[in-house]
């Protein structure tokens, strides 16, 4: 059992580290919120995490076998939240004429920031197909849906600590210094990559209804 945890959780905390939406959502609300609302973007993640475990310990990934509409109908819901994050971020740049950085963005509550998190690592499908493989990985190593189950507080302590230090990183003092010296170049970027990812999603959707 230990040996599979270890083999699943150094796969999955690869995934974790590389550059993906979840990273970008924290890195942007690290840079242009603050350090609070990072970190609760980060607990977003982890709680969507759990409740991924959760629900493949219980049949999810048999369901997307079966039913791959499901999987098709969250790249579309994946894709237009990320299109909707985009939107946003150029908004700003449209909107807001003045320097201050500060007066050029709606601060993110505690529960929109948590539900940023949240939503992102739900509605990305990529993490649908990872927990799927994650379980197929677990389940063919003998474990049971408790053991399983068991998976998702470890994969969510590795979310929050590798994504919390992206969210420290990126809430420096020297950061946020850069940030603001750049906020309409960065704020640019992250809107043209979250779209990117967005229309990428939903390209994938739309060959799924043709094929």
């Amino acid at each position: 059992m230990i040996e599979a945890f270890f083999a699943a959780w150094l796969g999955v905390a690869l995934a974790q580290a590389s550059p993906g939406p979840n990273m970008m959502a924290v890195a942007s609300v690290a840079l242009g919120q603050s350090r609070r609302a990072a970190l609760l973007v980060v607990l977003g993640i982890g709680s969507g995490t759990l409740l991924w475990a959760a629900a493949v310990s219980l049949g999810l990934g048999t369901l997307f076998a079966t039913l791959p509409q499901l999987l098709t109908l969250l790249k579309f819901v994946g894709g237009l939240y990320l299109l909707l994050i985009a939107w946003r971020a150029l908004r700003t740049i449209a909107t807001s004429p003045a320097l201050d950085v500060a007066a050029s963005k709606t601060p993110l509550s505690d529960a929109q920031a948590w539900r940023r998190g949240f939503v992102v690592v739900m509605t990305n499908p990529k993490a649908a197909l990872m927990w799927s493989a994650v379980a197929t990985f677990l389940f063919g190593a003998g474990l049971t849906n408790w053991q399983v189950l068991a998976f998702g507080p470890v994969v969510a302590l590795s979310a929050i600590g590798i994504y919390g230090t992206y969210g420290l990183l990126f809430s420096t003092t020297a950061a946020m210094r850069t940030y603001r010296r750049f906020w309409r170049w960065i704020e640019a970027a992250f809107g043209l990559a979250f779209g990117a990812l967005g229309a990428t999603l939903l390209l994938w959707g739309l060959r799924d209804l043709r094929s």
